[in-house]
């Protein structure tokens, strides 16, 4: 990992993951219940979250699994995410010291996008379900936001904010964040599987978001 200074002063950018961290659940995991292949699913992610599995093609392997869901499960998914506790507190904190804080996931922008307008995020980027109808076709649109692309969501959103590099802090949990941990000046561990535990700068393990600003030097 690389060790930026985070003080207080200049601008700030914090980059959460959302499985497990900005929310508590894995957001295909609600789709994969509704679509009957729950218990498959939630094995891949396990796996692919220790980096035992290629991130892009075992997310193609679940969201298959989906095919001829109705979109109004999506709806139905979509309202029974939770927000992990602190998370409004960090993202006051943050923008109370003139930063931003925005999401990057390897789920899908049709669940992550009205919580993250709600909760006043700046950035999101997410992967698209593809829709034939009123049913998912079990296919995802464009590029899979794999941990490359999420490394580079750090960069991007970092110039687009006039943030250094040395300014950045990036959360996860799974393998799938290790790229953008190590980019980031501060690489935080957030109730982490343990290849993501050892790899990062720190280790954050109650389940609270507001503990990011203490290391951000926002609270004491």
């Amino acid at each position: 990992m690389s060790h930026g200074t985070t003080g207080r002063s200049g601008g700030l950018l914090v980059v959460l993951d959302a499985d497990s961290t900005l929310i508590r659940e894995e957001a295909i995991e609600l789709l994969a219940e509704a679509a009957g292949s729950l218990e498959h699913v939630a094995a891949v992610t396990e796996r692919a979250m220790r980096g035992e599995l290629d991130f892009a093609a075992s997310l193609r392997e679940r969201v298959a699994t989906l095919a001829g869901l109705p979109v109004t499960e999506v709806l139905a998914a979509r309202a029974r995410l939770t927000p992990t506790a602190g998370v409004e507190e960090l993202i006051g904190g943050v923008h109370a010291a003139g930063g931003r804080i925005g999401v990057v996931s390897g789920g899908f922008h049709e669940l992550l996008d009205p919580l993250a307008e709600r909760l006043g995020l700046d950035f999101c980027r997410a992967n698209r379900l593809d829709v034939e109808g009123d049913r998912l076709t079990g296919r995802v649109l464009g590029d899979i936001v794999d941990a490359e692309a999420k490394r580079r969501a750090l960069e991007e959103w970092s110039a687009a904010s006039g943030t250094p590099l040395t300014r950045t802090i990036a959360v996860g949990d799974g393998a799938n964040d290790l790229r953008m941990l190590e980019r980031a000046a501060l690489g935080v561990a957030f109730c982490a599987k343990p290849v993501v535990r050892a790899q990062a700068d720190v280790a954050i393990d109650r389940v609270d978001l507001s503990g990011v600003l203490a290391l951000a030097g926002l609270r004491g």
